[in-house]
This record gives C-alpha cells, sequence and structure tokens, in this order.
C-alpha cells in the first residue's frame, strides 16, 4: 500500500504565505512525476503544479511567479510555497504521485493524498 499524506494548509491573509507538504509511504521503489492539484467549491479539479524525477516543473499560468514546486527524493516528499496568495486561491489542495512499487516491476501508478484546506480571505 502507498499512502501520500499532506500538510501545512489553513487560512491566511491575501498576500501571505504557505508552504504545503506532502510526504509518501509505504512500499516504493521509485517516484517518478509528483504534483499538486487543487479544486474549489463548485469547480473541477485543476491542475497547479507538476516536477518530474528530473526536476522539471510545470505551473498553471494562475500561480506562475507566486508558486514553487520542489522535492525530496530521499524523503518522498513534495512541497508546494505559495506566496501573494490571492483569494482565487481558496481550495482543497490535493498531492499525487506516479509510483513505481516494485525493482522487478515497471509499471506504475497514480496515488492520491486526501486534500488539505487553504482559505485566503482577510
Amino acid at each position: 500500500q502507498v499512502q501520500l499524506v499532506e500538510s501545512g494548509g489553513g487560512l491566511v491573509q491575501p498576500g501571505g504565505s504557505l508552504r504545503l507538504s506532502c510526504a509518501a509511504s509505504g512500499r516504493i521503489f521509485s517516484i517518478n512525476a509528483m504534483g499538486w492539484y487543487r479544486q474549489a467549491p463548485g469547480k473541477e479539479r485543476e491542475l497547479v503544479a507538476t516536477i518530474t524525477g528530473g526536476e522539471s516543473t510545470k505551473y498553471a499560468d494562475s500561480v506562475k511567479g507566486r508558486f514553487t514546486i520542489s522535492r525530496n527524493n530521499t524523503k518522498n516528499t513534495v512541497y508546494l510555497q505559495m506566496n501573494s496568495l490571492k483569494p482565487e486561491d481558496t481550495a482543497v489542495y490535493y498531492c499525487y504521485g506516479l509510483v513505481r512499487r516494485y525493482s522487478w516491476s515497471s509499471s506504475q501508478s497514480d496515488y492520491w493524498g486526501q486534500g488539505t484546506q487553504v482559505t485566503v480571505s482577510s
């Protein structure tokens, strides 16, 4: 079994910062891509940022220049540093990982965290 657990969400004022963390645990050989999605009330889940094993990154246009994704492969952890937060960033943030569980199999599967609430409000 593989588990992803997010932390770091909360309430912050507009213009403030938060840092989300997501740690993967369980039977893991390697993790290829990791990333963050978010879902606001009444909206579809959307991509926020992704990072590959080689640390290539991709961001949604709405967060470019404000959010930074990074990872620690030793700890199987992905981070999302969020600066200059806006009310429209309010959402539940979900992390995911594309996990290869066994050295003898090239098969990979997506795993998701349970989500962490980020609320940007004065």
